[in-house]
């Protein structure tokens, strides 16, 4: 079962924490049961004030399937300080709520929140790569590359690269508990797995590989910033809570508020990045063939690097960060160097 309890930010002061007890009795219950009723405690750890409506949505797993009548109380967070001196925003000021509802199937449960739609992530995701090919087709049959060799290799390598992204996640997220298929996805597994697909792919069906990267550029990074669009409306990726007016409303899932739309600014960024790379793949004849999707590849990364601050989840390491940066930008650089000196 899938709860969510509906408040409003204080307008001014302090950061300020909230709990909000769930307890629920199955209907009618004639023999109750362990199943048949429950009590869980969520708490949002970090409210900002000025943010306006916020959603906090817990989910209740292994209970008997039915009716059920919920209880929202809004409780005392004994963890923070503030609320323990008595703030003048704590929960005594926030009303109890009580509603009916049914069960659901547990996996939709997961997906489902305020400010996520269902089945958005997959559709756009699935469009992006739809656009990959479509530009990776024109651009391949512009520069005299067997067009359907590039194309089957390319859609081998995107199945690939999901498999890479799935396992890439469950690689640097092992404290999560999900099973595999509802773990999320990494676009760095992806991107890894793909281009070592397409690479091999290539060698395996004589396709020139470098003008074939060159080629394949564009179209990943168009597909990059559809799917970001995805990852807005899905409930992934989300930005850090702000009460900033330039905030956008959407969700983690877990608690839907105004937060910085790092979704947004990438998508638009890997979309000006693409659409650079673009233009230099139909204008400039580079001296190194493979440098498009070296310079395209590196300039996402660094734009994807500078925004990491910006979403909610902290980075698992700080070191990492500045090592990428460094290496992207320095890729960058020479990148570009060699590109400007290129014939048009």
């Amino acid at each position: 079962m899938g709860l969510t309890y509906w408040f409003d930010a204080a307008p001014s002061g302090d950061p300020y924490s909230v709990a909000v007890r769930f307890t629920g009795r199955r209907l009618p219950a004639t023999e109750p049961g362990p199943a048949d009723s429950f009590q869980i405690t969520q708490t949002l750890d970090r409210v900002i004030p000025g943010s306006g409506r916020i959603a906090l949505t817990a989910r209740v797993p292994k209970i008997a399937p039915g009716e059920w009548r919920v209880t929202a109380t809004p409780v005392r967070d004994q963890s923070d300080p503030g609320a323990a001196a008595g703030s003048p925003h704590g929960p005594e000021l926030l009303p109890t709520a009580t509603a009916t509802g049914t069960t659901m199937y547990l996996p939709a449960v997961g997906v489902c929140a305020p400010g996520v739609r269902m089945g958005a992530w997959p559709t756009l995701v699935g469009l992006g790569a739809l656009v990959a090919f479509v530009v990776q087709g024109l651009l391949a049959g512009q520069r005299g590359l067997p067009t359907g060799r590039v194309l089957l290799v390319s859609v081998i390598a995107a199945l690939v690269g999901v498999v890479g992204a799935k396992m890439y996640y469950l690689a640097t997220h092992r404290q999560e508990k999900a099973p595999v298929l509802r773990a999320g996805m990494s676009v760095q597994g992806f991107v890894l797995a793909a281009l070592t697909t397409l690479v091999l792919a290539a060698w395996w069906s004589n396709i020139p590989l470098a003008p074939m990267l060159d080629a394949s550029a564009p179209g990943l990074l168009f597909g990059m910033s559809i799917g970001r669009l995805g990852c807005l409306l899905g409930g992934c990726c989300a930005g850090r809570p702000t009460a900033s007016r330039w905030g956008v409303w959407s969700s983690d899932r877990r608690v839907g508020v105004r937060r910085i739309p790092v979704q947004l600014m990438e998508s638009s960024m890997a979309g000006a990045v693409a659409t650079a790379t673009l233009i230099a793949a139909a204008t400039v004849n580079p001296t190194v063939d493979g440098l498009l999707l070296v310079a395209g590849l590196a300039a996402y990364i660094l734009g994807r690097q500078l925004l990491f601050p910006l979403r909610g989840l902290p980075r698992l390491t700080s070191w990492g960060r500045r090592t990428t940066l460094t290496l992207s930008a320095l890729v960058l650089v020479v990148s570009l160097a060699i590109l400007v000196d290129a014939p048009l």
